[in-house]
């Protein structure tokens, strides 16, 4: 790692996946996993990143589930968290926040917003 902070992307989405890592490469270390389970694998081999960017709907182990997981375990329970995903409603936004996320944005998403958003929780 080059000293930069560590960001974990977690996203099944291969083209969005690309795009996050050219917006953010620059300025931070990047991890890019395709669902929950290879994440919480990336963590166990990599350790503790500095933030995670998840998408919630993916296969194999979802968003929510992984975060669960990440805010039950000790040494992990503060990593911060951002969801980044297609659910929408009040209801998966509220679960979301519940499970752990300090942000919920929904997509389409501006990307202003989501570097801001890093940034804030960075700092």
């Amino acid at each position: 790692m080059s000293g930069k902070r560590h960001i974990l992307i977690v996203e099944d989405d291969k083209d969005l996946q690309v795009l996050l890592k050219n917006i953010l490469r620059q300025d931070y270390d990047l991890t890019l996993a395709d669902n929950g389970l290879e994440a919480l694998q990336d963590i166990e081999k990599i350790g503790k990143p500095d933030l995670i960017i998840s998408d919630i709907m993916m296969p194999v182990l979802d968003g929510m589930s992984m975060v669960d997981a990440i805010k039950k375990h000790r040494g992990t329970e503060n990593i911060p968290v951002i969801f980044l995903t297609a659910k929408s409603t009040p209801k998966d936004v509220i679960e979301g926040i519940n499970v752990g996320a300090k942000y919920y944005i929904t997509k389409p998403f501006k990307i202003d917003e989501l570097i801001s958003k890093i940034k804030r929780i960075l700092k």
